[in-house]
């Protein structure tokens, strides 16, 4: 529920190649009932985002490129200002690239668009239409989360929640992974893997579910990166002893995971330009001055970017963070958050006194109420 309303080894198999890169041709032809100026594809290739773009000329244009492997990218066409607007028109359209030869034919809109030659394609636009069921019932459960969030109406709200958290499972559980056991080498597996698992990987259910792909997909740039983010899960799951770290205060002082043994500690990832963050500290205030003198405290590391330290200060300040703060100010490259796998936030860890992780990324009534259960009155 959060993601809706809130808002990112090998085997020594030497028989198995995989280019470097392979040519992509992207050719487009387009009748749009207004004539589109420019086009702009963007994508992810590996750890790079490359964009380009060019002026579409008698309703045609081509992209030449390079991929490592099948590439979800974005096609957007711009259109000149109409019906008296002052600023352009924009249509956008999601396209699964490959090595190869691709025609995209449109006709009055993205909408309507066809796509030949990807296969990544092909399969993901059957993909799409088999949850369309699904897209529809989470968007009816957005609506309604609004409109109770317009009327301030709170148990309205958590029983939207709890709805959709029902939904995501039965997703997940009905419709995503019997997918990928039927497709285990389609060229969109591992971008259906990545919806099944979370932000959050699960490694006991997600590994095996991996390893049953195929070794091309599991050879690829993101199957290697996944690997990656399976073994960091198995060192930050539930009975694991946290990894130790040091980082700077707000000072500039060494601190230190190690340095709280003997106390229940909260590990807690967050921003100052994170809104969900920012909503979630007054429960986290809360927890804190409710149990900070019975062997409770929280340590806190912040994904603020460079150049932000006043930002960062002011954050602290204004939402009455009074525990002990680390960071890098290395935005989304924070080392600590990369070390622990971090790729949304918020997100905690309850540490024991021992060192070990018993509890993860608990929020509102759910932190009170874990800690209410270590410390009784």
């Amino acid at each position: 529920m959060k993601k809706m309303i809130w808002l990112l080894i090998l085997p020594a198999l030497s028989f198995i190649t995989l280019p470097k890169s392979g040519k992509v041709q992207l050719k487009g032809k387009v009748d749009f009932a207004q004539p589109a100026e420019m086009v702009f594809l963007s994508y992810r290739n590996g750890d790079n985002r490359v964009s380009d773009s060019m002026p579409v000329k008698d309703g045609k244009f081509v992209f030449n490129s390079k991929l490592t492997e099948p590439t979800l990218a974005t096609l957007s066409f711009r259109f000149p200002p109409a019906n008296g607007k002052t600023k352009p028109g924009m249509e956008r359209m999601s396209i699964f690239l490959e090595p190869g030869k691709i025609k995209v034919d449109i006709k009055d809109s993205v909408k309507f668009a066809k796509v030949r030659g990807s296969a990544a394609h092909n399969d993901f636009e059957e993909f799409n239409r088999l949850q369309e069921p699904y897209n529809l019932r989470s968007s009816k459960l957005n609506e309604d989360y609004m409109a109770f969030s317009k009327e301030k109406n709170e148990e309205g709200m958590k029983k939207v929640v709890a709805d959709y958290e029902k939904l995501s499972e039965e997703k997940n559980e009905m419709f995503l992974y019997p997918y990928l056991q039927k497709h285990p080498a389609s060229p969109i597996a591992l971008y259906v893997l990545n919806q099944y698992a979370g932000y959050d990987i699960d490694a006991k259910k997600i590994e095996p579910v991996f390893e049953s792909l195929s070794e091309k997909a599991k050879l690829s740039p993101s199957g290697i990166a996944f690997k990656d983010r399976i073994e960091i899960a198995k060192k930050t799951g539930i009975g694991v002893y946290a990894m130790n770290f040091t980082q700077n205060d707000t000072l500039g002082n060494a601190v230190s995971l190690a340095s709280f043994k003997g106390k229940y500690v909260l590990l807690d990832f967050w921003a100052s330009w994170c809104g969900p963050c920012r909503a979630e500290n007054p429960n986290v205030v809360k927890a804190y001055n409710k149990y900070k003198d019975k062997g409770f405290t929280i340590l806190s590391v912040s994904l603020d970017q460079p150049g932000k330290h006043q930002a960062w200060m002011d954050a602290i300040h204004k939402d009455g963070l009074t525990w002990t703060h680390v960071s890098d100010l290395k935005f989304w490259d924070n080392e600590v958050a990369k070390q622990y796998g971090i790729r949304a936030i918020p997100q905690n860890f309850l540490i024991d006194p021992e060192g070990k992780i018993i509890a993860k990324d608990l929020r509102g009534d759910e932190l009170t109420k874990t800690l209410s259960e270590l410390f009784p009155n």
